[in-house]
């Protein structure tokens, strides 16, 4: 078991990771923003080995799959015995990173950054026996559609979009306000030094210094990129906007 802590007198959130690759943490999530949030102690990250909880001398955690098919299914017994020795007496989200499970958004993110953090399962292998799913209440996540070696890339993008907007981690509250699908839409483009590049200017009225013009702009930008490049967020933004209620489906966070 890898122990990744950064411990301080009160209870920051955190993140506990079941993975058979420990070593595989805090990788990314070791430099910049949240590398340096981890080192200050605003948040914590436990990676365990879930090879711990074999009980066999070879440290076997999968078999056959029940069936017949090709690869290995991670065993209940091993993995629920991982997650029973982790949550003692604690109630935190039980995640399972998986292709099959509800699209991260980030109005879950918003919800998890709030709470006292996950449990994340990092599957491997065919996947894991549908047994520990229900016996634990395992909550399937999934961040794309494609299908990843393991859950463990998967539960560093998670964690980051999380870490990024606890108090303290970011050095502008506003800038965690203003990016892609913080209201439903996607972020507008955004432009910097030098004034010309390559015979292509700012566009004019972000240097104008009419704050409601820039805003308007801005709006109308983030407006047309969803309609063009997600028509799914842009519907359920139309339909909030006229008051409608969108149903409750698998894109929900």
């Amino acid at each position: 078991m890898a122990k990744l802590i950064a411990m301080t007198n009160s209870s920051p959130w955190r993140a506990t990771v079941l993975t058979l690759f420990p070593e595989m943490f805090p990788g990314p999530l070791g430099v910049s923003l949240a590398g340096r949030a981890l080192a200050a102690g605003l948040w914590e990250l436990e990676a365990r080995d879930i090879r711990a909880s074999a009980t066999d001398r070879h440290r076997s955690v999968d078999d056959t799959p029940a069936g017949g098919g090709p690869g290995m299914v991670l065993r209940a017994d091993v993995l629920a015995a991982a997650i029973d020795a982790t949550e003692v007496g604690e109630v935190r989200p039980r995640l399972l990173m998986s292709p099959r499970g509800r699209p991260l958004t980030q109005a879950r993110v918003v919800e998890l950054a709030k709470g006292p953090g996950p449990l994340i399962v990092c599957g491997r292998f065919e996947g894991i026996d549908q047994r520990v799913i229900d016996a634990r209440g395992l909550e399937e996540v999934s961040i794309g559609d494609y299908v990843l070696s393991g859950g463990e890339i998967a539960a560093l993008a998670l964690i980051d979009a999380c870490v990024r907007l606890l108090p303290g981690v970011m050095g502008k509250e506003a800038s965690g306000t203003e990016e892609s699908f913080s209201d439903g839409l996607l972020e507008y483009p955004q432009y910097t030094r030098p004034q010309l590049f390559e015979g292509s200017p700012i566009p004019e009225i972000l240097t104008s210094g009419d704050h409601a013009k820039v805003a308007a702009w801005r709006r109308a930008e983030s407006e047309a990129l969803t309609a063009a490049r997600r028509p799914d967020l842009w519907e359920k933004a139309a339909n909030r906007a006229s008051g409608q209620k969108t149903p409750k489906n698998t894109t929900d966070g």
